[in-house]
């Protein structure tokens, strides 16, 4: 996987047109399958104006309806494209992947958001009421196109869920299943990064430096993710944006301080990594810091889910909870942490209540497989 920036290591602010069109040479690409919702249109217009386009495809829909894709996959089919370049967030770069995995053709990656699906391995679709993830190499983008001057129109609101996206990409990673000390110590800088850039863009948010160490913190953040693996707070947002069609980045901004302040106090030594991320005394309390400088979402209840939903989701999501996760997860717990993030109770409150008796033991070690100890 190719990231270009230009020659002073920036990110590229206002090349992405003629980098794009440089990149599809370097793959040898004449016939591209552009995927842009109507919505990043006219940030995709410049880039459509210089490429080899045959297929311009719009149809982009959150979480990657199984019908979706399978539209967008026989629009690239027929139009004989070479190449999918797409443009735009998560949702965007998602049906790209959802193309590419069946079609095995490259996806040149331009993004719009913090989301980060550019640079990971990871595809999801849904069916149903069901949101399905899996790896696979096909659905890395073979490049990444940053454009800082992309991102300034990007919604008040939609940065920090997005930026606040990407720094569950850091927590997450910090005891995912296949965690290792590279993750965490990439996931580290992500949170310093994400903490330092996400009050600069909500301060100013067209100006092109915070934009641009933000875009350095969801790069890490996803990296780090896509090698440490989905922990307990992607198959909790998964579950909950598959069954309920929560928006995607929101759901993520509003259950993050819940499963930090649940996991947190069993996870020493990557609480102290957190918390020395984002300069504070604990992990917890920098987070809470940064989300009332950006006045985050706090309440799941805001974006459609109800009280009756909890019960289903707890059951969908308790068979899929990683076996290393470092607070042991019943139920009751479970529950308790969902309905904490439904009302938008103070996430201490969860993290408060005793283990539950019976309940496994926790893998301090976070199921690291490693020749090298720990930092």
């Amino acid at each position: 996987m190719a990231i270009v920036h230009n020659s002073d290591g920036d990110y590229a602010a206002g090349d992405s047109a003629a980098t794009v069109a440089a990149e599809i040479e370097v793959f040898g690409g004449s016939k591209a399958m552009s995927i842009a919702s109507e919505r990043e249109a006219e940030l995709a217009d410049p880039i459509a104006a210089v490429i080899p386009m045959v297929l311009r495809h719009e149809e982009v829909v959150m979480h990657v309806p199984v019908e979706v894709a399978e539209r967008a996959r026989q629009a690239a089919l027929a139009s004989g494209a070479d190449i999918i370049v797409s443009v735009g967030g998560g949702s965007t770069t998602g049906l790209a992947k959802a193309v590419a995995l069946t079609t095995g053709l490259p996806i040149l990656a331009v993004p719009t958001t913090y989301a980060g699906s550019e640079a990971t391995n990871v595809w999801g679709l849904t069916e149903g009421e069901t949101k399905s993830t899996g790896v696979d190499t096909k659905v890395l983008p073979a490049s990444i196109v940053y454009d800082a001057n992309l991102l300034r129109s990007l919604p008040g609101e939609l940065t920090v869920a997005s930026g606040l996206n990407a720094m569950a990409h850091c927590v997450d990673a910090m005891w995912g299943p296949r965690v290792d000390p590279i993750d965490q110590a990439l996931a580290a800088e992500g949170i310093r990064a994400l903490a330092a850039g996400l009050p600069a863009v909500a301060a100013d948010p067209s100006g092109i430096d915070g934009i641009e160490q933000t875009l350095y913190g969801a790069y890490l953040a996803a990296v780090a993710f896509a090698s440490a693996g989905s922990g307990i707070h992607h198959k909790i947002c998964h579950v909950l944006g598959g069954m309920f069609n929560l928006p995607h980045a929101q759901t993520h901004a509003t259950v993050l301080p819940h499963v930090l302040a649940f996991n947190a106090p069993l996870a020493p030594r990557a609480e102290a990594r957190m918390a020395a991320a984002f300069h504070a005394p604990t992990a917890f309390e920098g987070l809470q810091a940064l989300r009332a400088q950006l006045d985050a979402p706090t309440a799941l209840a805001e974006y459609g889910l109800t009280a009756t939903g909890i019960t289903d989701a707890v059951e969908a999501i308790l068979p899929i909870v990683p076996g290393n996760n470092p607070h042991p997860v019943t139920a009751e717990n479970l529950t308790a942490l969902l309905h904490a993030a439904l009302i938008g109770a103070d996430p201490a409150t969860v993290a408060d209540k005793p283990l539950e008796e019976g309940a496994l033991t926790p893998n301090r070690g976070h199921g690291v497989v490693s020749v090298m100890p720990l930092p």
